[in-house]
């Protein structure tokens, strides 16, 4: 059985990221997020994403991965916006895109 290296999931973005490029890959992740959130209508701008604190400790002095990825899924879950037509969640840019075509169940 090929083992996978271990991965840990961003809190902004959700991706998966080796465990040495992921403290590469945030801080370009949240500034990706600040540009692409300040170009959005003042509605739809959400709060900066916060890192989770997760300080589950294994016997063996290492992080629990398992637990700081399901954290880090969850945080990123959150920034997802529900459309008010039909409650699927999107991404906030995405949504103003969603938006021009979903329209409304009409009653038969």
């Amino acid at each position: 059985m090929i083992r996978r290296p271990p991965t840990i999931v961003c809190y902004i973005c959700g991706r998966e990221y080796g465990t040495k490029s992921i403290a590469i890959h945030e801080p370009q992740c949240l500034k990706k997020w600040h540009n692409e959130n300040n170009l959005l209508p003042k509605e739809l701008r959400r709060p900066e994403p916060k890192k989770p604190e997760v300080r589950t400790i294994t016997a063996k002095g290492f992080y629990d991965l398992d637990a700081l990825n399901e954290a880090a899924w969850t945080s990123a879950q959150s920034t997802l916006v529900p459309c008010a037509v039909c409650g699927r969640t999107f991404l906030p840019d995405r949504l103003i895109v969603h938006q021009r075509s979903c329209k409304p169940k009409v009653a038969k």
